[in-house]
Formats: structure tokens, sequence, C-alpha cells
């Protein structure tokens, strides 16, 4: 059985990455950390890439239909 490691999440949705897993993924302060979602709803975590920037830069303009005012108040308390 793998070892869990559990952290808090603060008010603010925020957490800490242990140091353990900073170590292991070399993140260091700065550093963009990019979660993926499987479809058991297991989340991977890894250090971010500049092909993650991109892929994420090119998603941009195919979102716009989901940028009104109104679908950024149905989303707020996603």
């Amino acid at each position: 059985m793998e070892a869990a490691i559990t952290t808090k999440l603060t008010g603010k949705s925020q957490t800490t990455i242990p140091k353990e897993i900073r170590k292991i993924l070399g993140i260091h302060p700065g550093d963009s950390v990019a979660f993926e979602l499987n479809e058991e709803s297991r989340v991977f975590i890894r250090k971010a890439t500049p092909v993650d920037f991109e892929f994420a830069k090119a998603l941009e303009g195919t979102l716009s239909e989901w940028s009104s005012k109104n679908d950024e108040e149905a989303y707020r308390d996603l």
C-alpha cells in the first residue's frame, strides 16, 4: 500500500506541498505546478513545464464562450 501524506486546506483553499513531495518533484518557490485528474477522480501533481503554459494559452481562446458575466456568476461557488 502506498504511504499517504496529508495536509490541511486553508480558508483560502490553499495548502502546503510537503517537503518530501517538493523534493521528489524538484519544485521550488516560484515554480508552477500542474494538477491532472483521471477517470477515477485521482489527482496527479507534477512540476509544470513550458509546454503546459503553451497548451493553456492555446486553450484560452477556445473557452471564451464561457467567459460572460453570467457564466462567472454561475461558476463562482464551484
